[in-house]
């Protein structure tokens, strides 16, 4: 267990475009605040810029939406343009309801909007995706930061999302490399020597979380560094085991 945990906002950095070298960019602005990667850490990236550079961005002018996007959009209130892409981005939709519309992505994702969103976009009537893999999207960066750096670390792209239970926003490993995002401890002992039968500990979307107070949520530090925390490393992991499976969902 690690007693001290930093976290460190990466800061300067500038507008991403398509096209960008985001790796690049991240550590330059690294090392431009005087820092430096150590082996261990996990960099948290925010969705939004990842898909900038991605160019996983959509022209709601170009989008004509479908009938069924133009009844949701009614019942939902909001642009059936929006809600087409809502709609591609999806794979099913599971809730619907007054400002209210969660689907389940073409990722495996159970969020608001199939996570389409409009906040940090440079212009009107343009919508930020998710991109494509997220998982191979982390990857990347991580093969980039590690050249530069000369240290192994772990990646986490990050979104913001609501939960059932509970108000308020929070953030969630959308993608992950570099490390196990789950850590297991069942069969291990507790303080009081009980055998842990259900401890499943979600350290990805924690150090997601944690990041975010640093991070904000408008697009201003768009990057953090966790140090201190205890990975297990690991160049097969993603945030896809994460995620439930319908069988093991009892609320869909």
């Amino acid at each position: 267990m690690s007693l001290r945990i930093e976290i460190i906002a990466v800061q300067g950095l500038p507008e991403v475009v398509e096209g960008d070298d985001l790796s690049a960019m991240i550590y330059d602005a690294i090392r431009d605040q005087g820092a430096d990667l150590e082996g261990g850490d996990v960099v948290v990236i925010a969705q939004k810029i990842v898909s900038k550079s991605e160019g996983a961005i959509v022209d709601l002018k170009t989008i004509s939406p479908s009938d069924r996007a133009q009844e949701l959009a009614e019942t939902v209130k909001k642009d059936p343009r929006l809600v087409e892409v809502i709609l591609q981005q999806s794979a099913q939709i599971v809730r619907t309801g007054p400002g209210v519309l969660i689907t389940e992505t073409i990722h495996g994702l159970v969020c608001a909007n199939s996570g389409v969103d409009s906040s940090n976009s440079a212009q009107d009537d343009r919508v930020i995706i998710l991109p494509p893999d997220p998982d191979e999207s982390a990857r990347g960066l991580r093969l980039g930061l590690e050249s530069r750096s000369g240290v192994q670390i772990g990646i986490i792209i990050s979104d913001s999302f609501g939960r059932p239970w509970r108000e308020g926003s929070t953030n969630v490993a959308v993608g992950v490399a570099g490390f196990e995002p789950l850590e297991d401890a069942r069969g291990q002992w507790d303080d009081h020597g009980r055998v842990l039968r259900a401890t499943v500990v979600a350290v990805a979307d924690e150090m997601a979380s944690a990041a975010q107070l640093v991070m904000g949520e408008f697009g201003g530090v768009p990057a953090a560094i966790v140090r201190g925390a205890q990975i297990t490393v690991s160049d097969s992991a993603n945030a896809k085991l994460l995620q439930r499976s319908p069988e093991t969902d009892l609320f869909r």
